[in-house]
């Protein structure tokens, strides 16, 4: 009788079984890891916007803070930059209609407050698209620049007020 070569169920089904435990155990931790990334990048996204704000109500103070994203971003020619596309920031958080998207989070400028024709205040917000998937953390902030985050929506500015700033 000669002696087979190869592996058994047995041992077939053991390696499967140990493949399987190690992604138990992986896909959770990369998962956290996404959302870290996303809200990481969220919070820079705002920052950014906080900075393009400042510089355009100072580039045009005729008409004071941008109240849409699209206004921040390149516009149609980025050779002579105007309050309707200063160039402040790139496409894809200055997109033309809002909301704009990046790295799982929408973001949108609410709330702009005018006096005289001017815009003296501003809120920017940050959400993810997908809730407890893309990111767990609501972002905010204003005019006075300071970043905020909830565990829910901050939509109005008296929300974002009584949001918790960013250490």
């Amino acid at each position: 009788m000669k002696k087979q070569k190869g592996f058994s169920l047995i041992e077939l089904l053991i390696v499967v079984a140990i493949i399987l435990i190690i992604a138990a155990i992986a896909i959770p931790n990369l998962l956290r890891s996404r959302i870290a990334a996303n809200e990481a990048s969220a919070v820079g996204s705002i920052r950014t916007l906080n900075t393009a704000q400042v510089t355009y109500n100072s580039t045009y103070p005729t008409v004071g803070f941008s109240s849409t994203l699209a206004a921040l971003g390149p516009g149609s020619n980025c050779a002579t930059p105007t309050s309707a596309g200063a160039c402040l920031i790139d496409n894809v958080l200055g997109c033309a209609s809002a909301p704009c998207v990046k790295s799982g989070y929408t973001f949108n400028v609410n709330d702009p407050t005018t006096t005289g024709g001017i815009v003296s205040a501003y809120e920017l917000h940050g959400d993810p698209t997908a809730p407890g998937t893309s990111g767990v953390r609501y972002f905010c902030s204003n005019a006075d620049a300071v970043v905020r985050t909830a565990a829910t929506s901050t939509t109005t500015q008296a929300n974002c007020n009584s949001a918790t700033p960013l250490q």
